[in-house]
């Protein structure tokens, strides 16, 4: 079948597309390829994707909706995975404009092309970030979200409104992804492992921020792959015990959507995962210690019952497993 994956250049959709390509699915590839971080990097993976004959790269701003409608309506994928987004919380605090453009507007020609288009299952990529000012841990796709503390967080749990809307609306089964911390080989420059890893090998301090006192729910990239595929055959259907008196459940519906966790369930503290760095790189790290970042929290933690109820799976990779992992990557791509 044709699946259409957006932000096939980014970390997490690269990773997706690479499994899909290795089971025997089409894959339509999406990206802009912009320059929030290393175009080449971008390329690179790009390049690797490109030498698959099931794949076909599109070069499309998710925001354009005649070319994206022109994409469903030319090849008519089956289902959607959407990861394309303006990703990173700090940097929503001065570039707010992008993350409504990709975020929002380009969400919104996803669902579009779904409607008109007969698609099966729209999955799309939310984040912890909706959590916001929740304090109950772990993080519970039945708790509310109507706290978020940064325009990042706020545009996530906009596409799942919206997304809920479609469901509602179209009757499109749609399902929402909040990803917990994904790192691993190919990450994200932005990412504190890929920071951290960069900083010590070149003998540079490193920002420790909330001085130490954070813990994260780091979840590996292949896991995070994994939940993806065994959910795409699991199409929501309309919960018939859903009633819409309060206290009503957020993460139910009457409509076919559902929401997931994709988390490691287990938090590691931040000075842990600077020690296991250390450690994979025989360097310590000389740490700069200062406050908490505006838009960030001091902890995640992922509740999975809802995965494991579903797909009878959860992440496991151990933290010092992966971390190894892409420090091996990180050294044979950039020659450390």
């Amino acid at each position: 079948m044709a699946i259409l994956v957006t932000g096939t250049a980014g970390f997490i959709g690269f990773h997706l597309a690479e499994r899909l390509l290795a089971d025997g699915h089409e894959v339509l590839g999406v990206d802009i390829v912009n320059d929030y971080y290393d175009v080449n990097l971008k390329e690179d993976r790009l390049k690797r994707l490109n030498a698959h004959e099931r794949f076909t790269e599109f070069r499309i701003d998710m925001g354009d909706q005649a070319a994206m409608n022109a994409l469903f309506e030319e090849h008519k994928p089956t289902e959607v995975v959407n990861l394309a987004a303006q990703a990173g919380v700090r940097h929503s605090l001065t570039q707010p404009h992008t993350y409504v453009n990709s975020n929002v507007t380009g969400f919104l020609n996803i669902l579009e092309g779904c409607r008109h288009h007969g698609v099966k299952h729209l999955l799309y990529a939310s984040s912890s970030s909706v959590y916001g000012l929740n304090r109950t841990m772990p993080f519970s796709e039945h708790h509310p979200v109507d706290h978020p503390v940064s325009l990042y967080a706020a545009t996530k749990k906009a596409n799942e409104m919206m997304a809920h809307s479609y469901s509602h609306l179209f009757g499109i089964p749609t399902t929402g992804l909040r990803f917990f911390t994904v790192y691993g080989p190919w990450g994200r420059p932005d990412m504190a492992l890929f920071k951290f890893t960069k900083a010590i090998l070149a003998g540079k301090p490193i920002d420790v921020y909330n001085h130490g006192d954070m813990e994260r729910d780091f979840t590996y990239v292949d896991d995070v792959v994994e939940g993806i595929v065994r959910l795409l055959p699991e199409a929501p259907k309309p919960n018939p015990e859903w009633v819409g008196t309060a206290p009503a459940d957020p993460c139910l519906s009457s409509a076919p959507f559902a929401v997931y966790n994709i988390g490691n369930h287990t938090p590691v503290q931040l000075m842990e995962m600077i020690a296991i760095i250390e450690r994979c790189l025989g360097q310590e790290a000389e740490k700069n210690f200062m406050p908490m970042q505006p838009g960030d929290v001091r902890s995640t933690s992922a509740d999975v019952g809802g995965l494991l109820e579903t797909v009878g799976w959860a992440p496991s990779t151990d933290l010092e497993v992966g971390i190894a992992r892409f420090i091996d990557w990180y050294r044979a791509y950039y020659g450390a």
